[in-house]
């Protein structure tokens, strides 16, 4: 069996080591750029260069090492369309976005964001606490990542809110669904928490419409993509104090450029995108074993439905 791995860091002796690990046997070559590769049964990417994507096209599928897919997906019909592409599950991610949005919706209920800037400013004033069954918590995406973040709140007592693209239930949590259920579901949400797939039709879904229909003071999380805010919309309501404040690891342009705006903002809180980052033991152990249920025959979890994008 042979292997064909493409990291953007350049760090591939560790996942070939690991490769060895859990996949005795298997040859791993790594992606040379402009030279042709030699013909793999496998690929292990996540945003790969176009010029990789002749190599592509004749591996049994092509496995990410990350739970989005929008990095190969921006290609379409340039794909090999017979070919699966599987994303990663959990693979330790899961905890560590939920570590992430529980500390930011604690950090704003509990006014922290606030309490900071007094300390800043050597002040000492005691604020009166929200009330909890005010502060209503809302995910945008129920995916593997959205409902383990919506677990994790279920803990603190918060009232629960969820949307995603097509119908779906959680216990203890109020779904909502489609266009007609996105209204609704923004009105009624304090915190405002992203982890959509980005696809054409989640692109600049929080835009100022959108982001208006928040409750006044509301405070936005996105941890998806940066391309799913419409970035001078979001800075606009923040000024206004339509949105109170704001945390967020993902931007359009990575890193955040140093003349943008955001940075000048004391109300938005800045983090270069460590969220949720890839656990390489983790995903290695993961990908290996799909691909031995692949080479037994069996079905694998986690395919991308090109059609969804996700």
């Amino acid at each position: 069996m042979r292997i064909l791995l493409h990291r953007a860091d350049g760090q591939t002796e560790p996942w070939i080591k690991d490769f060895a690990r859990h996949l005795p046997g298997a040859e791993v070559v790594v992606w040379q750029g402009e030279q042709t590769a030699p013909p793999c049964d496998y690929a292990i990417t996540w945003a790969p260069p176009e010029a990789m994507l002749r190599d592509l096209a004749e591996v049994k599928a092509v496995f990410l090492t990350g739970a989005g897919a929008d990095g190969i997906l921006k290609f379409d019909a340039a794909l090999p369309r017979n070919v699966p592409i599987v994303r990663l599950g959990d693979a330790g991610m899961g905890v560590q976005m939920a570590e992430y949005v529980t500390h930011a919706v604690l950090r704003y209920y509990r006014r922290f964001d606030e309490y900071e800037a007094q300390a800043r400013a050597g002040q000492w004033s005691p604020l009166p606490q929200y009330n909890r069954e005010d502060f209503a918590v809302g995910v945008l995406g129920m995916g593997v990542l959205g409902k383990r973040v919506l677990e994790a709140l279920k803990e603190f007592g918060f009232p629960l809110r969820a949307w995603s693209r097509s119908a779906k239930t959680m216990e203890g949590v109020q779904c909502f669904h489609g266009e007609e259920g996105l209204d609704t579901f923004l009105r009624g949400a304090r915190v405002a928490v992203c982890l959509l797939p980005l696809t054409p039709d989640t692109a600049n879904i929080l835009n100022r419409t959108n982001m208006s229909k928040l409750p006044q003071g509301a405070y936005l999380i996105n941890v998806a993509r940066g391309a799913h805010v419409a970035e001078p919309d979001l800075l606009t309501l923040v000024k206004s104090g339509h949105i109170a404040a704001a945390t967020l690891d993902v931007f359009r342009n990575e890193p955040l450029p140093v003349q943008h705006p955001f940075w000048q903002e004391p109300r938005i809180t800045i983090t270069p995108h460590i969220s949720a980052l890839t656990l390489r033991r983790e995903s290695v152990q993961q990908i290996a074993g799909k691909i031995r249920q692949m080479e037994r025959g069996e079905p694998v979890a986690d395919v991308i439905n090109r059609e969804h994008g996700y």
